[in-house]
Formats: structure tokens, sequence, C-alpha cells
């Protein structure tokens, strides 16, 4: 049976592992992205974190990673939490381009797969401030799937970043949407989207990556709103998203949460955060609407904050 199409192969120690991207093509699968936390305070409530999550049964949940794996061992940490828990949730990885050689790379996959971790998102990463390039043997998100093909075959799953309205170093999204073509073509299995409030932008893409001749399951990246800055800030920072009038509109409402004096007012903040959830379930419902393989809900470590969503939008109740 090929690995292409078994919904569970076996590794190279023997282990099964599941293919997510196999799963997607049977139903609609449920995940959740976390960080590894900085402090030794937060690594400590980060289990108790996790066991919240897993009563949703995700079928993965994936860890991000710094720039240059300078969190390398928080991330193995984290995922061997995931990968260890007494449930059928994989983890998944996040390896970045910044800052890697071939040696560094090699050593970091192969410690995954020593730990039972065969799942993997390949990225470029964000170039830390003052980088004009990534300073290490790689450059681009496709040279990491080349790589770990070439190094490691089948023994690992590897999901690739989507980028709805175009990555922010693209000179177009059309040339976007060729890099995409070439990482399935280099043998990626899924792809993850990063970030996209608009609806009508998701769709889009959405018809043109499928005439460009991609064909791997779409898991939809859903970044909840619940903080009005936070909010701008991860439109306009690393992603260059739009933040479309609906979403507008709602941050409008709620623009003045300070008094004059500088104060929090914490009944617009709650109140902004209250129309951000509902903002949020109704880009779960559009996004299933549209067809995607997949829910990828950016948890940013907070169970409470996705308990009410996943609950009030009715996918996964608790």
């Amino acid at each position: 049976m090929s690995a292409i199409g078994a919904l569970f192969i076996l590794d190279y120690m023997g282990v099964i592992m599941t293919r997510l991207s196999d799963l997607m093509s049977e139903r609609t699968i449920l995940s959740f992205e976390v960080f590894p936390p900085k402090t030794e305070a937060g690594m400590e409530k980060l289990p108790g974190t996790l066991d919240h999550l897993f009563k949703f049964q995700p079928d993965y949940i994936s860890c991000t990673q710094g720039a240059g794996g300078k969190n390398a061992k928080e991330n193995l940490s984290v995922c061997k939490m995931i990968q260890g828990a007494d449930n059928a949730t994989e983890a998944v990885a996040h390896v970045t381009c910044i800052g890697q050689t071939k040696d560094t790379l090699r050593a970091q996959l192969q410690g995954y797969l020593d730990n039972g971790i065969t799942h993997v998102l390949a990225l470029r990463g964000d170039l830390p401030y003052g980088w004009t390039g990534t300073n290490g043997d790689f450059n681009y998100a496709t040279d990491l799937v080349h790589f770990i093909r070439a190094e490691f075959g089948d023994k690992f799953e590897i999901a690739i970043s989507g980028s709805p309205e175009g990555h922010i170093a693209a000179r177009s999204l059309e040339a976007d949407i060729a890099h995409l073509r070439k990482k399935q073509d280099e043998g990626a299995d899924y792809i993850m989207t990063q970030l996209c409030f608009d609806y009508d932008q998701l769709e889009i893409w959405l018809d043109a990556v499928r005439s460009a001749g991609i064909y791997l399951p779409i898991d939809a990246g859903i970044m909840p709103v619940l903080d009005k800055d936070a909010t701008i800030n991860m439109c306009l920072s690393h992603n260059g998203c739009a933040i479309p009038r609906e979403l507008a509109v709602i941050i409008s409402h709620h623009w003045f949460d300070h008094d004059p004096d500088g104060n929090l007012v914490p009944e617009v903040k709650a109140a902004f955060k209250e129309e951000g959830i509902q903002y949020t379930i109704d880009m779960i419902h559009r996004y299933m609407a549209m067809g995607v393989d997949g829910i990828h809900m950016y948890a940013l470590n907070k169970w409470e904050d996705v308990t009410t969503i996943l609950n009030e939008a009715g996918i996964k109740s608790l």
C-alpha cells in the first residue's frame, strides 16, 4: 500500500503515523496552534492548557518555534507533551529557514523522529529585526520541503503555509501561488493558511489555488478576534493583511477603550471581545461553507476563549 493511499503508515521505528492529509479527505478536521511560553511559570501552566484543548479531541496541535531554532528545546518539550498524551492528537512541529544550516536542520529533524514526532510545518519564518536574509542554507520554505524529502523520504508528513492575501514578501498573489505550487511539487502534503479576516479574499484565493493545479488539502487558519490592538498589530506587522469593513466597524465601535487620563476602560475592552468572538464564529462558519478541509484555531494558549468560540459555533461542544 502506498504512503499516499494509507491513512496510517509505519515510520522507521515501526510507529504508526496518522496521515492528516488523508483524514482531511474524509472529513473536516479540527486542530490548534500553541507556542512555547517564554517563562518557566508559563511552561508549568501549559500542560493544563493542553489538557483543556485535548477535550475537543483535536486531530493535531502545532507548536511554533522561534527564528533559527532559538527555542528548539522548548518546542521539542511542548511537542512531546502533545505526542505523549493519552489521546489521538498528533504534534506538528514548526520548522523555519531562519539561521538553519543543513546540519542543524538534519539534527533537529532526527530529534523529532527519535521522539516519535513525524509531522512538521515547513516555513521560511519572519526575518528578525535588521536581517536582510535568512542567514542560513535555506532561503525559502520550498528549500525546506525539498531537503526534508531528500533526507528523510516519507518519514515526515509535511505541511506548508498558504497566504490567502499573498505573502508580504511576494511581488503578487500570482507569484505567491506559483511558489505554493512549487512546494506541492517538492512533496508537501497539505496547506495550512495564515490568518485572513477577509471572507471574500479567502474564497478568491481558494479558486485561484485550485485553478493553478494545487490539489493539496487546505486547513484554514482561524485567528480569534479578542483584543483590538492585538488584532490590528497581527494584520499589519508581519502579515500585511486587510482589515475588511465588517471587522473595521467592530474596531470603530470600540476605538475609545481608554479614558482621557489614559486608563483602560474594561467595559469597552470586554464589549470588543464579545463582538470579536461573534466575528470569529462567523469566520468558522463561512470558511467551512467554502469547503475547506480543516479548521486550525490559533489558540494563543488561551483555552477559555477557544472553548467559548467552539461551543457557540456548535462545531464541537464541551
